[in-house]
């Protein structure tokens, strides 16, 4: 027998900074997890734990760093974190450091901004992906748990029919989706957040507007979106499952319903995914 492959780490590390502007006070919670391999086939095969660098060891890193370097930007913060444990024990051949921001957003008193009072600005995160080795830093961030509608503008027709089929075509219908997109650096922004916000936005902009025949061909359409606003990314790649809208049979009540009212489910859901690059 042989190991094969192998990797251990830090999973849920949660930090949260208050960075402090006078009166002016701004929130940053991250949860991290950090991930090594390398040269550690002797704890596994042989009991031998004199190169393996504790888990307890990384939550600790993970928190000096966030003290001593972390800011706006977690991409900056993840490369940080993941070429110090490249360069600190050589044991380590790749480390891996996964990032996922939960946002807060001012809390609005009298029209104006408050300057230390927060609301939960969305269930969506914004996330990042670190993955450090001798050779090479690779940088991906993304979005995910982001619901995204449109009550029109789409439809499903001309699909494959056979005995198992019972999907009835239509040419508009509810299109509702909770997005994960994860898109690949291939070289370093002015600003990973300004980018960021770009490609979500073009993203978004093409859901919106354009007509959908299919969540393939909306998926293809927002990926090539993406690439066109931002010359730094070299692909991304969407995950879009359906979130149903069942329409309600009020029938037996005497009611029509034109397309008024449903029912909203996620399961069982189709899971429609693509990789779109240059």
């Amino acid at each position: 027998m042989k190991l094969i492959q192998h990797q251990y780490g830090k999973a849920r590390v949660r930090v949260m900074k208050i960075t402090r502007h006078g009166q002016q006070h701004s929130v940053k919670e991250l949860t991290v997890e950090v991930g090594l391999s390398g040269n550690f086939d002797a704890s596994y095969t042989q009991a031998d734990n004199r190169l393996v660098v504790a888990t307890d060891s990384m939550k600790n890193t993970v928190n000096i760093f966030a003290k001593k370097k972390l800011g706006a930007e977690s991409e900056e913060f993840g490369v940080v974190l993941g070429e110090h444990f490249l360069k600190t024990y050589p044991q380590v051949k790749r480390a891996e450091i996964s990032l996922s921001e939960r946002c807060w957003a001012r809390i609005s008193v009298n029209g104006k901004p408050h300057a230390h009072s927060f609301t939960e600005k969305s269930p969506a995160k914004p996330f990042v992906k670190i993955v450090c080795t001798k050779k090479e830093t690779q940088v991906e961030s993304g979005i995910e748990d982001l619901l995204i509608l449109k009550s029109t503008g789409s439809g499903f027709e001309n699909f494959l029919r056979d005995e198992f089929t019972t999907l009835p075509e239509t040419s508009d219908r509810i299109f509702a989706t909770k997005l994960k997109a994860t898109w690949t650096y291939s070289r370093k922004p002015k600003k990973y957040s300004v980018t960021n916000e770009k490609i979500l936005a073009a993203m978004l902009a093409t859901f919106a507007k354009n007509f959908s025949p299919s969540v393939q061909v909306t998926l293809f359409q927002m990926g090539e979106a993406a690439l066109k606003v931002a010359p730094e990314i070299s692909k991304v790649h969407l995950a879009m499952p359906n979130q149903h809208c069942l329409l309600i049979n009020l029938a037996p009540f005497g009611l029509e319903n034109s397309s008024e009212l449903f029912v909203p489910t996620d399961e069982p859901h189709g899971q429609i995914e693509g990789t779109v690059a240059r």
